[in-house]
C-alpha cells in the first residue's frame, strides 16, 4: 500500500509491504522514522480537510503564527466519535482549557452530533484543525510549551505522581488519542512526558472523553 510520512519535514509518499491490516506502524523509506501507517488515500482526505478549514479561518499552515497560547491546551488526535468530541468541548469550556487542536480524523464543528453533547461549547472554546498532531506539537515545543501525553505505556507515570513531584508545569498541552489505538507512536516520541490515570478495577482504560475530563481538572487545579 502507499503511505505518507507524518513528519512535516518529510511527508514522502512511499510504498510499504505492510499488507497486514492490523499493522499500525511503518518506517519511512526516506527519513527512516517510525509513524502511524495511513494510506495515501486517507492522507489526501486529511489534507483536503486542512484546506476546507483554512477557508473558514480554522487552521494555520504556519503554526508559529498561532496566538495566543494559553496556560493549558489540548491536542485531540483521531477521535472517531463525534459525541466524544462534543463532550470534550463541553469539558474544555468548564475546565478553562484555552485551546483545542483537533487532528487527524477528529471531527470538527459544525456537526449536529458534536453540538448534541457540546451544548454550544464549540462556540466558546478556541479550536483549530491540523492534519497531524506533529504539525502543531513541534511548534509548541519550540515556544516553550510542555507536551504531555495521556496514554498507558510501559514507561508512563501516574498523573497524580507527576503533579505531586512538580515535574510538569504550565504552559502545558496534553494529548489524548484514538478510542482504540490511543496516542500514535510518533506523537508519543515527541512528548516531553507520558502519563496515565490509575485504574483500580479490572478495566485498563476509561472512555476518552471521561479521561480527558479527569486530566483537565487535575491539571487545572494542581498546576
Amino acid at each position: 500500500m502507499l503511505a505518507l510520512c507524518p513528519y512535516p519535514d518529510c511527508r514522502l509518499i512511499y510504498r510499504t509491504d505492510r499488507n497486514d491490516p492490523s499493522a499500525r506502524v511503518a518506517k519511512c523509506t526516506h527519513c527512516g522514522r517510525l509513524g502511524t501507517l495511513r494510506s495515501s488515500k486517507i492522507w489526501r482526505k486529511l489534507l483536503a480537510n486542512v484546506i476546507v478549514r483554512q477557508k473558514h479561518g480554522q487552521v494555520h499552515f504556519a503554526p508559529d503564527t498561532v496566538e495566543p497560547i494559553g496556560p493549558l491546551s489540548a491536542i485531540i488526535e483521531d477521535i472517531r466519535s463525534l459525541m466524544n468530541v462534543g463532550s470534550i468541548f463541553r469539558t474544555a469550556d468548564a475546565a478553562g482549557i484555552s485551546q483545542l487542536y483537533l487532528c487527524g480524523i477528529t471531527g470538527c464543528p459544525p456537526r449536529k452530533e458534536i453540538a448534541k453533547t457540546s451544548l454550544g461549547a464549540e462556540n466558546s472554546v478556541t479550536w483549530e484543525y491540523f492534519a497531524h498532531p506533529l504539525d502543531i506539537i513541534i511548534s509548541l515545543k519550540r515556544r516553550g510549551v510542555t507536551v504531555l501525553a495521556l496514554e498507558k505505556t510501559d514507561k508512563s507515570r501516574p498523573l497524580p505522581d507527576l503533579l505531586a513531584e512538580g515535574t510538569i508545569s504550565k504552559p502545558l498541552c496534553f494529548v489524548v488519542g484514538n478510542e482504540i489505538t490511543g496516542v500514535s507512536p510518533e506523537v508519543l516520541a515527541h512528548c516531553d512526558q507520558v502519563c496515565h490515570l490509575p485504574m483500580k478495577g479490572c478495566k485498563e482504560s476509561l472512555n476518552v472523553s471521561v479521561a480527558f475530563g479527569i486530566a483537565a481538572y487535575l491539571l487545572e487545579l494542581f498546576l
